[in-house]
């Protein structure tokens, strides 16, 4: 079992950017892999995926333009940059496979506040 730890989170102004970072204990390059977040009170979104090689990417309509996805394969590494953010970003967000297997481990995620 592939474990994923996120990284990257943080405090930010409206209109910043930060970069989020996913480090897998193994290969990842089978999968298609996704960022997701959840915020206080509600369900977890889907906001970004990428197909296993990169080439796919599909984005929540509430973040195109802004959000940028992106994998390397050989660092096993999934990452999610940020930028233009809005308070409505503020969530814990989390990576995972996509779609995530029924009872997917969820990571501890990391935390995004954007501060209006």
């Amino acid at each position: 079992q592939v474990q994923l730890v996120e990284s990257g989170g943080g405090l930010v102004q409206t209109g910043g950017s930060l970069r989020l970072s996913c480090a897998a204990s193994g290969s990842i390059s089978w999968y298609a892999m996704g960022w997701y977040r959840q915020a206080p009170g509600k369900q977890r979104e889907t906001v970004a995926t990428i197909g296993n090689i990169g080439r796919s990417t599909n984005y929540a309509d509430s973040v195109k333009g802004r959000f940028t996805i992106s994998r390397d394969n050989t660092k096993n590494m999934v990452y999610l940059q940020m930028n233009s953010l809005k308070p409505e970003d503020t969530a814990v967000y989390y990576c995972n496979k996509h779609p995530p297997p029924v009872g997917a481990y969820w990571g501890q995620g990391t935390q995004v506040t954007v501060s209006s």
